[in-house]
This record gives structure tokens, sequence and C-alpha cells, in this order.
């Protein structure tokens, strides 16, 4: 059996190993696989330390770096808000891509080789001008109990990745979206099949976007509290083939989205904007909660269908079971008019474009 290489540091009290999970190790000694890392040391230098399979644990206390991840099978896990992870003290002249590209956490593997099996569990990433949690060529990266608020672009990112678990994590304040996947940020090119990517549980708010799901496919976007943002959900889709869809919006509470985000180069203002399908195809929103979002852009509205920005259209897809009032300036909106195979059924709503959309 290969040693492991191990980086606890002595002194850790039984008190504190118990409320790390650790309770079997007794205080003083290291513990094979286990890293702990201490206000004033490196998060990086653990990770580089550990061997695959590997956790780091990271005690109470403000960490100004970057980190990335290239080893499959790490945990890095903190102590939810008593940990936080924020910019370099140097202004991101950090040796490292992670922090020479603005990002707090990064998962990062190559096209022939994913870094597959990642867990980031319970801290905090503030204050990044990129991204709190950014993640390419990953396979089954879990995310879990994570704050990230107040980062320049996305909260949680994930692109050119499968089967990823977005769970029960915070996401406030940031620059584009709180919780975003695509199929790639620099490629143009058909939607990624995501093999059952899930975000769930999280609860969204003040950000441009709660969720965006950019270019993918075979994806959960269920329980989420989405409140305050400029838009709930955007599913987007282009052209390229195959097209974005063939995944489940359910059971999310998409509230008062009324925040107000002028234009981009590739988007309108966006305002008051509840769940948005552009260039979608067999998507199924069903069963959420859409109420109060008010605005008058053009995607404004509770549960809105219209043609994406380069003409695609939305085809085959259902919305059904939805309680959506309240909204402005219609509860229901089918905007995408050369759209094909669109069904609305059994939505309690009251007031649709074209009218006639609400259940009786």
């Amino acid at each position: 059996m290969r040693k492991r290489h191990i980086t606890c540091l002595a002194g850790i009290t039984v008190s504190t190993a118990t409320a790390l999970g650790l309770a079997a190790a007794p205080s003083s000694a290291s513990v094979p696989g286990i890293h702990v890392v201490r206000p004033g040391a490196s998060i990086q230098r653990a990770v580089d330390a550990a061997d695959p399979g590997d956790t780091v644990v990271v005690l109470p206390g403000t960490y100004h770096e970057s980190v990335q991840i290239t080893k499959p099978g790490l945990t890095l896990r903190g102590t939810g808000g008593r940990t936080v992870i924020a910019p370099p003290a140097d202004g991101g002249r950090a040796a490292g891509a992670c922090a020479a590209d603005g990002n707090g956490i990064c998962v990062v593997g190559t096209e022939g080789r994913t870094v597959d099996a990642v867990s980031i569990r319970s801290l905090t990433v503030s204050g990044f001008s990129g991204n709190g949690v950014w993640a390419s060529w990953t396979d089954g990266l879990s995310v879990s109990e994570v704050t990230a608020s107040d980062n320049g672009t996305w909260g949680i990112a994930q692109e050119r990745s499968t089967r990823g678990d977005f769970r029960r994590n915070t996401a406030t304040g940031n620059g584009d979206a709180g919780i975003f996947v695509a199929n790639s940020v620099t490629e143009e090119g058909g939607a990624t099949d995501t093999r059952g990517t899930r975000i769930r549980d999280n609860v969204l708010a003040d950000n441009r976007v709660g969720v965006t799901a950019r270019r993918v496919r075979n994806l959960s976007i269920d329980d989420n509290d989405i409140t305050g943002n400029c838009s709930g959900v955007f599913v987007v889709g282009d052209e390229s083939k195959p097209a974005a869809g063939a995944m489940t919006v359910g059971g999310n509470r998409v509230l008062e989205n009324n925040k107000y985000c002028p234009a981009t180069e590739r988007l309108t203002a966006l305002q008051g904007a509840g769940i948005v399908l552009t260039g979608s195809e067999r998507t199924v929103v069903r069963d959420n909660v859409v109420r109060g979002n008010t605005g008058t852009t053009p995607h404004s509205g509770g549960i809105v269908l219209f043609e994406s920005f380069v003409g695609a259209l939305n085809t085959g897809n259902t919305i059904s079971g939805n309680l959506v009032r309240d909204n402005q300036p219609a509860d229901l909106a089918d905007r995408d008019a050369s759209g094909t195979g669109n069904t609305f059924v059994s939505n309690e709503c009251g007031t649709s474009v074209p009218a006639g959309m609400c259940a009786e």
C-alpha cells in the first residue's frame, strides 16, 4: 500500500474533530486521508499535498486565495459561513490560472481526462471578480451547502461537464447567474448531454438570473427558492444540434424576480421574468409556483416562451400544473409564434397571451 500524504496539524481537540465528523480521531493525532487547514495556512498547499480520494477540511476563518482542484475524488469541506474564501490580498496577481481568471474555487480537467467525483461542501466563496465556483471538464461534481455571494459573473458554474449535483446552496448578489450550466462558454456547438445534472433545493436571490441552463440537455431544476433576480430560470438554446432541452423545471418557487438588469451584447434588458424558455425542445415545466414577476421587457411575465436571440424556436415543450398568478404583463405567455408542439395544460393562472391558456 502506498504511503498517504498527511497534513493534519497537531492540537486538534476532540470537540473540533467531533464537529467535523472526525470523532474517531484522537486529539493531536494525524488521520490518514484527512488534511486540516487552519487560518493563516494555505488551502491550495493542502490540496496539492492530498491524494485522490482525500478530504481537505478548512477550519473557520477567512482565506484570501483561489483554490484549483485537478485530482479526482477530492473533498473540500469547510464549516459553512465560518469558512470564507475571499480574493487574494494581492488583488488577483497570485500564481495559478484560477486566481488569474478571478475565480474562487476551480475544478478543472481536460477533454481527454475529466476530473471526477470531486465534492465541495459547507463553505462561503465571496467577492471574486469572476466566478465563485467554476468547473470545466468534470464528471460527478457535487457542490452542497456552499454560499456563493457577490461574485462578478456566476456564483456556481459548470461547463463541458456531466452528472453535476448542486444542492442546498445559496447564491446571492452575483453579476450573472446564481447557478450556471452550459455546454461551453468559449465555443459554439450543440447542446451537451449533462447525463442527469441536478440543481435542487438551492436559494437563489438578487442575481441577474437565478438559474441559467445554456445549450444543455438532460438535467433537472427542482425545488429551488428563486426570488429577487431579474429572471428566475432561463433556458437558452440556439440553432445548433442537438437542441437544448429534454429537461425538467419542477416544484420551484419563483417569486418577485423584479430586479432590473440592462441589456447585454447577447440579450435584451431583463426584469420581472419568472421562467423563460428560448430555443428549447421537450422541456417539461410543471408544478412550479410562479408569482409576482412584473416587468415591461420582452421576457417579462410568469412563464414565457420566446424565440432565442438567433431565432431558434421552441418545440414540443409541456407547461403543466403550475400555479402562476399576479405576473405582468401575463401569467402565461407564448411569444414564440412559429414554435410548434408546445402545450399548456392545467395551469392555474389569471391571464395568458394568447388568451385561453389558463385552466377554467
